[in-house]
């Protein structure tokens, strides 16, 4: 029988060696000094070799404790190696069924092709919320009162609408985690409605009288031209906020009047054309001439390498006094709204605002046959909103002869 003290004073020698305790139980000693408890056993004819762990972490009473386990598990007619050897493989297994783990896989996925103003936010839900209560958890193990909880923590905080976002981006992982067979149930998706969301306010697009004092108020905003300018032509392309402010000199042709975005910057990931008024190149122009050799149009301010931020337009709008009626996407309604009441065709139009053509032959035609069409409607767009701030009746603007 081994005492602690023979253990402790254990050397190393030329070549391993064993000292053995009871009942098949041993230390082995290294050349290197190392020291591990062993149990040498035969299973279904076989010779296995059992690794108690290393000593001192490992101390002999506790050795003692796990051979006796062992010993136990052999009598059962079990091999115990090969049981150590599953439990630590269902060990690894649990540490990538995390809430984390697998979200961080659903993210890398659908990052791919999703813009960045969806990365930044869904990171934020994802780290600020929902990992430091579910990340660690595996997701088998956890409930709908669990996602209750946080749910309920930031509604207390004044944060309903946030926690509706949080909890549609954790039902998405959990959606992910059933397609991969890491669980069977979404507790996200178990809670929808828990949570009482303050009514959404309706900010409809605002008339034609409306435009010259809009326009008006934003230049009179005291402000960066580059910001005024960014709202003017938003009015006069009728893009989106996210592809205007990630513009880049690049895409702009001066020479065609045209601003071609690229498929990865456009919402439904379909390159697009934006014909130019004499208008917007005029924006353009004064924009070129402030620019600050920023690859962007918009540049964030005090970061070259940064476009403008993806709130600095809302701002504007609430501080000249329309944040409660009308916001940076109400433009490209309040465009929309005006052309069709003027009589120019659903499909130019809806081209323009680069929505998606859901018959794909006819999509092609489309983009091959609207684009005339397009800096038709566009240019007598802007000549129209020229035309209300210099005080003009509101008459129809010119359609296209056919």
């Amino acid at each position: 029988m081994l005492t602690d003290i023979k253990v402790r004073q254990a050397k190393a020698k030329a070549k391993p060696y064993k000292l053995a305790d009871a009942q098949g139980l041993y230390l082995y000693i290294s050349t290197t000094s190392a020291k591990s408890w062993r149990y040498d056993y035969r299973h279904s004819g076989k010779r296995f070799t059992l690794t108690h762990g290393p000593y001192p972490q490992v101390s002999l009473s506790e050795a003692r404790e796990r051979h006796a386990l062992a010993r136990k598990t052999l009598e059962r007619g079990e091999n115990p190696a090969l049981i150590k050897q599953r439990v630590r493989q269902d060990a690894l297994a649990a540490a990538g069924d995390t809430f984390k783990a697998i979200a961080e896989v659903w993210f890398a996925g659908k990052s791919k092709a999703r813009s960045k103003a969806w990365r930044e936010s869904t990171r934020r839900w994802l780290n600020r919320d929902a990992y430091p209560a579910l990340g660690a958890r595996i997701v088998r193990d956890i409930r709908p009162a669990d996602v209750l909880t946080i749910l309920r923590r930031m509604e207390a905080e004044g944060k309903a609408k946030s926690a509706e976002y949080m909890r549609q981006v954790v039902a998405q992982v959990f959606d992910f985690a059933i397609a991969n067979l890491k669980t069977d149930s979404n507790p996200a998706r178990l809670v929808r409605g828990a949570i009482h969301l303050p009514p959404a306010k309706s900010r409809v697009p605002i008339s034609e009288k409306e435009i010259p004092s809009f326009l008006e108020a934003v230049d009179g905003y005291h402000g960066n031209l580059s910001t005024k300018l960014a709202i003017k032509l938003l009015l006069l392309t009728l893009t989106r906020k996210s592809e205007l402010i990630g513009a880049k000199w690049s895409e702009v042709d001066f020479g065609k009047s045209e601003w071609r975005i690229p498929a990865e910057r456009m919402k439904m990931r379909e390159a697009h054309i934006v014909p130019l008024s004499k208008q917007a190149l005029e924006c353009f122009r004064d924009l070129r001439a402030i620019d600050s050799e920023s690859p962007f149009v918009f540049p964030h301010y005090g970061r070259l390498d940064k476009s403008m931020g993806p709130s600095t337009l809302n701002k504007v709008f609430w501080k000249i006094g329309y944040g409660e009626k009308f916001t940076p996407h109400g433009t490209r309604a309040t465009a929309s709204t005006i052309l069709n009441e003027h009589g120019w065709r659903p499909d130019v139009i809806e081209r323009q605002l680069a929505h998606t053509e859901r018959n794909r032959i006819r999509a092609v035609y489309n983009k091959a046959e609207y684009l005339v069409e397009r800096r038709e409607m566009m240019q007598q767009w802007a000549n129209h909103i020229d035309a209300l701030c210099k005080g003009a009746s509101v008459t129809p603007i010119r359609r296209k002869v056919k």
